[in-house]
C-alpha cells in the first residue's frame, strides 16, 4: 500500500479535517482516506450505482415514447 504526504495544508483546512474526523470517531488519517475513497469511487462501484438507479425507473413502452415524441406535432 502506498503512502501519501501532503505538505503546506492551510491550518484552517487541517482544523476542519480534525473536527470532521472527531465527529465521525476516526483519526484524521482515516477521515482523509474516507474522503478520498468517496471522491474517487472504483469503476465497478459507479457502474453498480448507475445500474441500481436505472432499475428503479418505471418501465416505459415504445408506444408511450412514440406518443410523447409526437405530442404537439401537426
Amino acid at each position: 500500500m502506498a503512502t501519501l504526504t501532503i505538505r503546506n495544508l492551510p491550518d484552517e483546512l487541517v482544523e476542519r479535517l480534525k473536527l470532521k474526523a472527531k465527529a465521525a470517531n476516526r483519526s484524521m488519517e482515516q477521515e482523509v482516506r474516507e474522503l478520498l475513497e468517496a471522491s474517487y469511487p472504483r469503476k465497478q462501484d459507479t457502474i453498480d450505482r448507475i445500474r441500481s438507479r436505472w432499475n428503479q425507473l418505471p418501465e416505459t413502452h415504445h408506444e408511450e415514447m412514440d406518443e410523447w415524441r409526437n405530442e404537439g406535432r401537426p
